[in-house]
């Protein structure tokens, strides 16, 4: 069979994606009458034509998108099998996190104290800093906007806590915000995945690395050279495990809150995905307009990343991919291994737009009339509290919680959130991966050292 050129592939798969999505509707709704024994040999068959189209395209990105619709099948029509696969997609998690640490160790020291001064190190950290704060302040305002106009919390009725299970949200102190930020002990960082520990970990060292003399510093200099090429090659055998992980975490998803959750919260869930994709159109789109970046091999660098990051809902997931895409499409090395881990602490976009909604939701659903002033406060204080959740599961939950401790708020809407955040973490964890592998451009360009790469990454 004569192979398919790219444009027919495209329209192919499409084509497929939009087939399933209208045979899994026709079951969920029973429209035309149509069965399940009708239905489910469809749909399985629309999968094996896919599973063609992806051995012809020859893609990691597309088994990784065909392993979420077989996710799905599974999950949707076997959850007795699927609910036990989540431990494919936790061996993939795991195999994830050990390369976080080594990863961000190396590149970071090789980045500060081999190729770069500190001067220019300061000055880029300064930038970043800057850039990051407006980004996540538009992010926060966009959500409280979002929320305010389609009061998705307004007249919901509260129901009782699982039961066993309760919600204590504890209020965090500046102090223990700001002592957070610092590691104790570094083994204890690195099992806990404090990423923002382990970066300022990583920048005092390489520091410290810069202000001794050739002869000391070169032995460490090359020992971490060569840990992140051997990291880089490390991550490219694990994503080979990719679609399996992917696949099993969408089967497992599916099958531990049914595709019928998307009905019963669509009003929440339509808010935080249409309030995403506003700030991805009219904050980020403009951003890279105005930074000249190329659209097109910028697209190409990030589906793989954030299709891994959407499918596990985990931004590490995503990490290794990202810097190794963006230092592929011309971006330094010493700039992606500083700005895209820090990014990770402080450019968290997608949760912090997530976060400002999800707050009101919590007071809307309590029947709470909060002002604008007082939304505002929380807001502000949302910005203090978000940064460096990324290393941390279920952070944002975190968050939420001793947000609502804070400004009084009861925790029982919360259980509601509880029952698709996992959907929600899809969306807004894309997000901060696309969020952050932009800033990596942005910087590299506002220091002049963007190399536009002659080849589609």
């Amino acid at each position: 069979m004569p192979t398919l050129n790219k444009g027919r592939l495209s329209l192919l798969f499409l084509s497929i994606v939009v087939a399933y999505g209208l045979l899994m509707l026709a079951q969920e709704n029973n429209w035309l009458g149509l069965g399940t024994p009708v239905l489910i040999p469809l749909r399985i068959f629309v999968l094996l034509i896919f599973g063609y189209l992806v051995i012809q395209k020859k893609s990691l990105t597309a088994w990784i998108l065909y392993s979420m619709f077989v996710g799905t099948e599974i999950g949707y029509d076997n959850p007795e099998v699927a609910i036990h696969l989540q431990v494919l997609s936790k061996i993939f998690l795991r195999l994830i996190k050990t390369i976080i640490a080594p990863l961000l160790f190396s590149t970071l020291v090789v980045g500060i104290a081999g190729h770069a001064s500190l001067k220019q190190v300061g000055r880029m950290g300064l930038k970043s800093l800057i850039y990051f704060e407006v980004v996540t302040t538009i992010a926060l305002f966009i959500g409280l906007f979002a929320i305010n106009l389609t009061k998705a919390g307004v007249g919901i009725e509260l129901p009782p806590p699982p039961p066993g299970e309760t919600l204590v949200g504890q209020k965090q102190t500046a102090e223990e915000v700001i002592l957070h930020i610092f590691p104790e002990n570094i083994a204890k960082s690195i099992a806990d995945g404090q990423v923002l520990q382990i970066v300022v970990f990583s920048i005092l060292f390489a520091i410290g690395l810069a202000l001794v003399n050739e002869a000391k510093r070169k032995p460490m200099l090359d020992f971490t050279e060569s840990l992140a090429e051997v990291m880089f090659k490390f991550t490219r055998v694990v994503m080979y495990f990719a679609p399996v992980g992917v696949g099993a975490a969408i089967a497992y998803t599916v099958s531990h809150m049914g595709i019928g959750i998307l009905i019963n919260l669509f009003q929440l869930l339509a808010t935080l995905y249409g309030a995403l994709i506003f700030f991805l159109l009219f904050v980020l789109l403009p951003v890279a307009l105005i930074a000249k970046v190329p659209l097109k091999k910028f697209i190409n660098a990030i589906i793989e990343p954030v299709s891994i990051a959407f499918a596990t809902t985990s931004s590490e997931a995503a990490l290794p991919k990202a810097m190794e895409n963006m230092e592929k499409l011309g971006v330094p090395r010493k700039i992606v291994a500083f700005v895209l881990p820090t990014g990770y602490s402080f450019n968290l976009d997608g949760t912090t737009l997530y976060l400002s909604l999800a707050s009101i939701f919590v007071a809307q659903a309590a029947g709470i009339d909060m002002s604008w002033g007082e939304q505002i406060v929380m807001i502000l204080t949302l910005m203090i509290t978000s940064k460096g959740v990324a290393g941390v599961p279920r952070a944002s939950l975190v968050i939420l919680l001793g947000t609502a401790a804070s400004f009084g708020l009861p925790v029982a809407p919360i259980f509601i959130i509880l029952g698709i955040d996992e959907l929600m973490d899809m969306a807004r964890t894309s997000v901060n991966v696309i969020g952050n592998c932009l800033a990596t451009v942005v910087i590299a360009k506002w220091e002049g050292e963007y190399v536009e790469p002659a080849d589609t990454v």
